[in-house]
Formats: C-alpha cells, structure tokens, sequence
C-alpha cells in the first residue's frame, strides 16, 4: 500500500518512500520478499502468442531455435520476435481483412443480379466516378478512408491518382499529422508552397511526394545516394528512425556524414539532410504497405462509385451483429438515394441482397432469428409458393426450427407485412396460427405412416384456416417501438421526427460522430434518455448509467446527482 501507482519501478519506489524499506526490516520474511521482489520484476510473468506472426525457415526450425506446444496444441518459438529476426529467419504478419469479405460478397451479388463484373486485378486506375467519390469525401465503408478526420485530409488534398491514395494512408497516421508533415504535402501538391531540393539527387527520389521524406524507402534511398550506404546498412538506418534508438541514430548520424564527405557534398547541407531524416524518418510509413492497404482502398472506392447498390449490401451484410453500424449504412443509403426494404418473409434472402433496383434487409439480421430458422424458411418458400397468410407460414414451414419467439420478431419488424395483413392482427392470433401449423404438419405425417403401412386408411389434412381476429392496428408508436425491439433502431420512422428542427439548430453532436470529438470536449446531443441503471456511490451519492437515443444510435452516459 506504500507503493505509489505512478511510480515506473519498485527501485524507485523504494527510494522515494523511505518507509517501505522501514516497514521490510520489521521481519527478516518481508526483507526476503522485497529483495525477492526486486529479481523478480520486469521478468516476463507468461509467454504470450501474437496472433497474425508466422515464422518460416528453410529447414527444420529446430535447427535454429527452441519450440514448444501452446495451450492449444499449436507450435510456438520460444524466442521472442526480436530474437527470431536476428537469427535471420523470415516472419510474416498474416492479417484478415472484413473488408475482402466485402469486396467477395460484391462481386457474388453483381453475378448474382447478372451485372457486369469488373475485374479487380485490372480496375482502370483513372477511373473518374472513383476519384470524384474520393475528392467529395464520400468514402464511408471505402477502406482506411472512412474517418472524419481522413475524409477532411481527402477533401483537402483531393487525390487525382493512385500514388495520392498511396500517400493518403502514409501521411493520416499522428506522427505525420502532428509534425506538419501533412500540411506541407497538401500545401505543396497544390502549388502553394514551394518545393525545394537541398541537392539535385534528392529529386528523383523525393519528386512523387513534393519534397517530402513520407517514406522509409526513401530514408533508405537518400542514405545510399548521398553517403554510400549499403542496402543492409540503410535497412539499419530505417529500423534505428522508426523505433527513435538514440544509440543507434548517433551511430548512424556518423556514418552518414562521412559518406557524405567522401562523396564531396557540402557538410552543412548534409547535416541538415539528416536532421530531416532524423525528424520525419521517425514517421516515415513502410511504402509497400501503404501500396497494398491503398489498392484495397481504390478497389472498394471503385465498387461503391460503379456499384453502390451492391457495395453497401455486403457492408451492410459483414456488419449484420452491429447494431450501430447498420444504421450508419442505413444513413449512406439516404444519402445516395437508395431505397432500404424492410425484412419480407417472401422475398428477403438471409444476409442483405439487391432486390427490385434496393436493398433487401437479410433475416437473419432480425434479432432472436438465427440462421437455422432462416435456412428453414427460405427453403420452405422455395419448395412451396410464397406465403399467404399466418396460417399458411405455419403450415409450411418447420415449427420445431421457427418458433413462437422467432414469429414474433418477424411479425414486430415488418416481415410478414407482404400477406395483407396487420401485424396487431398475426400477433393476436400467433398462438391460434402455431396451433393450426402443428395440426397440420401432425396430420400430413399421420397420412404418410399411414400410406407406408399400407391400411388404405386417408386422413382428410384439408383443414380450413381461422379467420384473423378483427382489430385495429397498433398506434404508429407502438409500431415503431415493436420494430426496435426486433431490429435494434427504428426503421419506418422515428419519434423524434417532429422534434428534427430544434435538435438540428441545438445540437452539434451526433451518435454517429460522437467519436470524433476530442476527449473533454463538451457536446450537445439530443435524443430520448432511457435510465439503465440507478447506482449509489461509496460517499453514498446517487449517481446512474443512461443512454441517449438520438434515431441515428444510442450513446451510453453517466449522470451524477446534482445539488441546486
């Protein structure tokens, strides 16, 4: 309990706070535990396995290195990936993407639709609908674009090629945006800063970034021109900039200016070549990376300028869990004029289509349906017609698959509204149309036996179905608290409608921007508050978790209890 919370070491703790070392010397066990303490610190505590790192080598690894068995049977090295390195074998960081799901589930629903289907690997690279998106900003879902803050980097800079979409990614990391950097290669893109080599060599390897050292293979490239550095030795130099080694960067610091005095360069120049190197090779991106990452971010930015029907339904459809960002998407659709249909029992798929020129909502979106109970639906509307009414769903489909609790999520979100009838209607009548159902499936079997034991008995299944009891339909409140429950937000409309006006002139805060917004800054956001949970303190004040509903997301807050 002596021990401060922001002290970095026990060492220091110790010497800070003289009573710890009194209160060890009171028994001979706890001088042994402080020294024991002492050893102890700073060692790893357990082996923890990164999640992407694959080594490879030429031979057996156990030629090189210990290995060992993880917790799930899987064959680790016992050497840390610093270490693995320096034994000179090769690691590669294998990472999955949501976003090639994506891009996959595009192109399923462009052949599907029988639309054209652009090859990928060949995509025009001065296509002009994608760099009109990308200039406009509208790069939501479009990926490493999608921030605030790169979509107010994009509309500065306005990208009119592929090596703009290079430099996108590099420079919209803090170091580059925090340093400047940023801003001098927008200012001097666009002419309004000039660009100036401190030696002639310097331009061809700095020219594609207006002067600006963005990349590491840059840093590698200047240190090779200029003082004669070996790839090996620039790799160094590289790796020496991007971890900040002092140590190192002195070393390197040496061996750069003689490099350059022995290419008879002009010493003051040289130095300040460096001092650059030394500023922005810390920041510097690895180029190739940011190529790759860029080419996924042109290839989803062209299929949603060409195809963005598609596009945004296989977004919608790789974040069909998240509540939040479906209504983001939902939001996109408004933007870009796309009609979003709500759940059908008779035409919707089990992920998010393309259906009559709009998105159709995937049932297995629809909370408490799973996919076993869409797989039996859509199966059973396959095998049969489409479904005409209650009754006739619940004679059709599997009732041990589609249960009570499943109907009524279809019915409360809207998608059994294509059989004409009102939902207050089917839901008053669930446990009658269940009941029918069962009859008649029993009943089919029944015959089926009896066919099979050869009886020559029949039953006669041709039961008629009820009438829906006649009653009015629920208050559009009610309809649209029914579809939230079943959905996750509202979907025909919102009750905050009517109040759109005056949250639009108060308010400059949103669910969907909120983290935008720099911590400790104060915000207004409107919306319905909902208390979650009421919670006394330890000094016994009164304090509650809430949330903010604001028709776009929620916002969980917490409120303290106020004394006027």
């Amino acid at each position: 309990k002596l021990i401060p919370d922001n002290v970095k070491d026990l060492q220091q703790a110790i010497d800070d706070i003289p009573q710890i070392t009194a209160k060890a010397s009171e028994s001979e066990i706890k001088e042994k535990m402080l020294e024991v303490a002492l050893i102890l610190e700073g060692l790893p505590r357990h082996a923890s396995t990164h999640a992407a790192g694959v080594v490879i080598s030429d031979k057996p690894l156990v030629n090189y290195l210990p290995l060992y068995k993880g917790k799930e049977g899987e064959t680790l090295t016992q050497f840390d990936m610093n270490y693995v390195e320096k034994l000179g074998l090769v690691k590669f960081d294998f990472l999955g993407l949501r976003n090639l799901t994506v891009i996959k589930n595009t192109i399923e629903l462009l052949k599907k639709n029988s639309k054209h289907v652009p090859d990928l690997n060949n995509l025009d690279p001065n296509d002009e609908k994608t760099f009109k998106l990308l200039e406009s900003g509208d790069t939501t879902g479009v990926f490493q674009l999608e921030s605030s803050g790169m979509k107010d980097l994009i509309k500065k800079l306005k990208p009119e090629s592929f090596n703009d979409i290079v430099a996108l990614v590099a420079l919209y990391r803090p170091g580059p945006l925090e340093s400047g950097m940023a801003v001098n290669y927008v200012e001097r893109k666009h002419g309004r800063q000039e660009v100036v080599y401190l030696f002639d060599k310097l331009e061809p390897i700095l020219k594609e970034t207006y002067g600006v050292i963005l990349y590491q293979e840059q840093v590698m490239k200047i240190a090779s021109v200029l003082a004669n550095y070996s790839m090996a030795d620039a790799d160094g130099l590289r790796k020496a900039m991007g971890k900040k080694i002092q140590s190192l960067m002195e070393e390197h610091r040496v061996l750069f200016m003689k490099g350059t005095k022995e290419n008879k360069l002009d010493q003051k120049k040289s130095k300040e070549v460096f001092d650059l190197m030394e500023k922005f090779g810390g920041y510097g991106f690895n180029k190739s990376h940011s190529a790759a990452y860029a080419l996924i971010s042109y290839q989803t930015a062209f299929l949603k300028a060409n195809y963005p029907l598609e596009f945004i339904a296989a977004l919608m459809t790789s974040e069909m869990r998240n509540t939040d960002n479906i209504i983001k998407f939902i939001e996109e659709c408004k933007i870009h004029d796309i009609k979003v249909l709500k759940p059908d029992i008779n035409s919707s798929d089990t992920v998010f289509g393309v259906y009559n020129n709009a998105i159709s909502y995937g049932l297995a979106a629809v909370k408490n349906v799973g996919q076993a109970a869409v797989e039996e639906i859509i199966a059973a509307r396959e095998q049969e017609k489409s479904f005409e009414s209650i009754y006739d769903f619940c004679e059709k489909v599997n009732l041990s698959k589609v249960n009570k609790r499943v109907l009524e999520s279809l019915i409360k979100c809207g998608a059994f509204d294509s059989v004409n009838a009102k939902r207050s209607q089917m839901m008053a009548a669930l446990e009658e149309a269940l009941d029918y159902g069962s009859r008649i499936q029993k009943e089919k079997n029944d015959a089926q036996l009896d066919l099979f034991a050869d009886t020559g008995v029949g039953v006669d299944i041709a039961l008629k179905p009820p009438e829906l009891p006649n009653i009015e339909e629920w208050e559009e409140n009610d309809l649209l608290i029914y579809e939230k429950e079943a959905l996750g937000f509202y979907f025909s409309g919102h009750p905050l409608k009517k109040y759109s006006n005056i949250i639009q002139k108060y308010c400059n805060a949103s669910s969907l921007n909120i983290n935008d917004f720099s911590d400790g800054k104060t915000i207004r956001i409107g919306g319905f508050l909902k208390l979650e949970k009421a919670h006394k303190t330890k000094k016994g004040d009164m304090m509650a978790f809430a949330s903010i509903d604001d028709g776009q997301g929620v916002v969980e807050i917490v409120v303290f209890q106020i004394f006027i």
